[in-house]
């Protein structure tokens, strides 16, 4: 309680320094002529380091709403066959109807998305996340006691509709409440528990009797809400409702009682006021970075989704079996899982090191390479162009490439354009923007679960697998001449970045 009461008494002391510093700052601008454009401020900087545990343990305690969202879309591929026969419920399901049951997560997802952002700016990014509690337990209640297809649909949309806000909520609260040092790191920690929350269900799928699964699925909310509860809100959340002390206690958390958050406090306030002269969202557009990094964040979630990573997925039995390998299916797909787990993780470690663009340059590039030899082993196997006994000898080509395309995507453009979307927009922009860039990946979703198979069924797997490739080449192309490195880089020093590039 002392403690607290000493942290009061220096955010007033702190809200003088900045109001004299803000005052002072005031005066010497107003020296200048009206139709002098003001110069940049430097603003100081603490020397000392701050703790990086609180924001390992805030970020990973956030992330337990993505794991929750992974076990929403991988609950169909453990039991798809399960549904297919009835035997969940008792509920007849014919295989266009299965594909509606994947496909209105999707939907429900896109339309919570946009919306999210508004709220998450009402009431706060801490109760936002902890709000979807709701449509989760909302949701698999009805699918544990579905009794008609219709309910089924309705606990998919619902669950749906919480995956696509914890797409806005939890990149938004893991970035603001990031040091710089350590963002990309943390921020790449929402793909990484999206993954684990895949493969936890692919695994508990595999074992355990389908209402135990859906039931072990539905308790993982839960167990976010319990951790998620006692995490602060974000310092730069409360900086914007005009909370000084809030952010500074917050803060103070986050980065640890031996390092002083002044500067920091000072530094988000001051630009936070700067921002404040944007009059609508329309005119934060118009400005070079806010149109720039708008184009930025939706191009990055069209590479993502249109890569090839779902079509990849699917065809993972597929491509097991080519290889002459007898594989349970289900087994096959775990190791899927398995792979994406260890390279996000590995992304993870190594993303403040190497740095955001050589990893989504190498990651889209190596890609494209993977789906050409995975296209070019379809169309010798497809179209009867060589002997069955070659196709047998280039049984590793696919399993090779397979494991290389998961690999590069999961270490790359699966957990990465998440991190830059929070990085690259100024606060006024940042809901907005992340909330349209979240909404169209899951309309590229809808698109790539509903219509993928009648496409590939018109042109052909190979050629699918052409095409993805040429999109992983434009990728490549686009974030090499595009993406700004925000490694290490204030927003300050990105949006300069944006706006002179």
């Amino acid at each position: 309680m002392n403690n607290d009461k000493q942290l009061l008494v220096n955010a007033d002391a702190n809200e003088e320094v900045y109001n004299d510093y803000r005052i002072s700052s005031g005066s010497s601008r107003s020296s200048h002529s009206s139709n002098t454009q003001p110069q940049p401020i430097t603003y100081p900087v603490s020397n000392s380091k701050p703790r990086s545990l609180p924001q390992y343990v805030a970020a990973i305690t956030a992330s337990l709403a993505a794991f929750a969202s992974g076990t929403v879309l991988a609950w169909t591929s453990s039991i798809i066959l399960i549904l297919e026969g009835g035997h969940f419920n008792n509920i007849s399901i014919t295989s266009d109807q299965m594909g509606w049951i994947g496909s209105f997560v999707t939907l429900g997802a896109m339309c919570t998305s946009f919306p999210f952002g508004i709220i998450c700016d009402c009431i706060g990014r801490k109760a936002a996340l902890l709000a979807l509690i709701i449509p989760f337990s909302v949701g698999w209640s009805l699918i544990i006691w579905a009794d008609s297809l219709l309910m089924l649909y309705f606990g998919r949309f619902i669950s749906g509709m919480a995956a696509g806000a914890c797409c806005v909520a939890a990149p938004l609260y893991i970035n603001e409440i990031a040091h710089k040092s350590i963002r990309g790191t943390l921020g790449s920690y929402f793909q990484l528990m999206v993954t684990v929350g895949i493969l936890f269900a692919y695994v508990v799928g595999k074992f355990a009797t389908p209402i135990l699964y859906t039931a072990i699925c539905a308790a993982v909310p839960f167990v976010f809400f319990l951790f998620f509860v006692f995490q602060p809100e974000s310092p730069l959340y409360s900086l914007k409702k005009g909370q000084f002390d809030k952010a500074y206690k917050s803060l103070s958390y986050l980065r640890g009682s031996d390092y002083n958050v002044t500067d920091e406090i000072m530094t988000l306030r001051l630009l936070e006021e700067s921002q404040q002269s944007s009059l609508s969202v329309s005119y934060s557009l118009k400005k070079a970075a806010g149109y720039k990094a708008y184009i930025i964040a939706l191009a990055l979630m069209f590479f993502q989704q249109l890569c090839g990573i779902n079509a990849i997925i699917f065809y993972t039995p597929d491509i097991f079996a080519s290889s002459g390998a007898k594989v349970d299916p289900q087994i096959a797909t775990i190791c899927v899982g398995a792979f994406q787990v260890i390279a996000t993780f590995i992304s993870s470690l190594i993303v403040d090191k190497l740095g955001r663009r050589m990893l989504l340059i190498s990651s889209e590039a190596i890609m494209a390479v993977s789906t050409v030899f995975l296209g070019l082993f379809f169309t010798l196997k497809d179209r009867q162009i060589v002997a069955d006994d070659i196709v047998s000898v280039l049984g590793f080509l696919p399993v090779v490439s397979l494991g290389v395309f998961i690999i590069m995507f999961s270490m790359g453009l699966g957990p990465l354009p998440w991190t830059i979307c929070g990085e690259i927009f100024s606060s006024d922009l940042k809901s907005f923007a992340i909330s349209s860039a979240v909404t169209l990946n899951w309309f590229l979703a809808f698109l790539v679960t509903k219509f993928y198979l009648k496409l590939e069924l018109l042109i052909g797997s190979d050629v699918m697998f052409y095409i993805f490739s040429g999109i992983c080449v434009i990728g490549t192309v686009f974030c090499y001449t595009f993406i700004p490195e925000t490694k290490g880089k204030t927003i300050e020093q990105i949006q300069k970045e944006l706006e002179g590039s």
